[in-house]
């Protein structure tokens, strides 16, 4: 079995928690942050289940930036 170090944000979204690993294309969410990160990793088994080379992206010195933009 090999073991792959992921990154992941979470956040409050209305009343749930959102889960999201930054360096594949999932997320998941609950009620509490713990849930959210539990639903996470399930989600992340099932993805890799089945994953011969997965690709995962490596995430270094990540930073939360704020960005302001107008739109139309």
């Amino acid at each position: 079995m090999k073991k792959i170090n992921l990154r992941s944000l979470v956040w409050k979204e209305g009343k749930y928690y959102v889960a999201r690993c930054m360096n594949v294309e999932i997320s998941s969410f609950g009620k509490t942050k713990k849930e959210a990160l539990d639903n996470l990793e399930e989600a992340l088994g099932l993805y890799f289940e089945d994953a011969k080379l997965p690709k995962v992206a490596k995430i270094e010195r990540a930073e939360l930036v704020d960005t302001s933009f107008c739109y139309a």
